[in-house]
């Protein structure tokens, strides 16, 4: 039965609070209901209701009306501990499959503060943010990024059981937010036919600091790669050293899928690890998938373009 209110519920929530990177809180988009807490209240008020009518005592009548009087006054507050809150989209960095999605949500107060703001997406728990009255304060929620592809978390979930915690106050907000999931990064060693051909060996020389020719220790410098590091020289008491390779004109690497081996998911997992070595060693290359190919080049741009043509093949977009 459930399962089949949650497609008409979705398709409501759509019409009354539809998807957008900005949403204020107003009386069309919260949802007011007793707490767990609050139906025992109710119960309660209603035994010394009863109570008081078999007893005819005036003062059982008069704390059960004035506790009555402080569950209709809650409501009223609750529900203005909500209303004027404005949630803002404040971003979402790619990630690695595998790794916590993170998730930027501003909180913003036009007027007066919010207090106990909880927001998240269950199961998991929620986080509690307060908010100044004319303010903003910025939350950063996770979600398991286990599939590489787009990420959507779907509709976030706010609520205030702030002052009492006999009524629970909330709304479903869509944010419109996307994370994308690059590809889990899996180590292997670069086959030799994505490197070199034999017909280019010849005649190449060296010109620039890169990754395929060995020249030697040098003195570490701030911004050399870790990777490059040489411990035993510094275990020997030598200093902190780093190899220092050349690049070879007509040795840019190409990163072939069809070359590869296993299933899908490995393949990518593979060139994953190889875009990300080769750009850490500033060493330019290409990268061929089926039907989709970067030239050879270097420097940030050509490795988030890697990355997400990575994370996106295969996936609709």
């Amino acid at each position: 039965m459930i399962a089949q209110l949650k497609p008409r519920w979705n398709r409501w929530l759509a019409r009354r609070i539809p998807a957008a990177t900005s949403v204020r809180l107003n009386q069309r988009r919260i949802f007011i209901v007793p707490s767990r807490v609050g139906l025992a209240f109710m119960l309660a008020l209603l035994l010394m209701l009863l109570t008081a009518i078999n007893y005819q005592n005036s003062l059982a009548y008069g704390l059960t009306f004035l506790l009555a009087a402080v569950f209709v006054v809650a409501i009223l507050h609750t529900y203005r501990n909500l209303a004027g809150l404005v949630l803002k989209a404040a971003g979402a960095p790619a990630v690695f499959a595998g790794e916590q999605a993170r998730f930027n949500v501003r909180l913003e107060s036009r007027e007066r503060p919010h207090q106990a703001i909880a927001l998240g997406w269950p199961p998991a728990p929620l986080q509690i943010q307060d908010v100044a009255g004319g303010g903003l304060s910025e939350v950063q929620l996770t979600v398991p990024a286990e599939r590489r592809g787009w990420l959507r978390p779907g509709r976030l979930r706010v609520e205030s059981r702030f002052p009492l915690g006999i009524l629970v106050a909330w709304s479903w907000v869509d944010l419109d937010q996307a994370v994308l999931v690059y590809p889990r990064p899996l180590a292997g060693e670069l086959p030799q036919s994505m490197g070199l051909d034999e017909d280019q060996e010849e005649g190449s020389r060296a010109h620039g600091q890169g990754a395929d020719d060995y020249q030697g220790l040098k003195n570490y410098q701030p911004g050399d790669s870790k990777r490059r590091l040489h411990w035993k020289a510094y275990s020997r008491g030598q200093g902190l050293l780093v190899k220092d390779f050349a690049n070879l004109s007509g040795r840019d690497p190409q990163l072939d899928f069809e070359q590869l081996g296993g299933d899908v998911e490995t393949r990518l997992s593979l060139l994953c690890d190889w875009v990300l070595e080769l750009s850490e060693r500033q060493q330019p290359f290409a990268l061929h998938l089926p039907g989709f190919h970067v030239q050879v080049a270097g420097g940030e741009a050509h490795r988030e373009a890697c990355l997400r043509a990575l994370a996106l093949f295969g996936v609709a977009r």
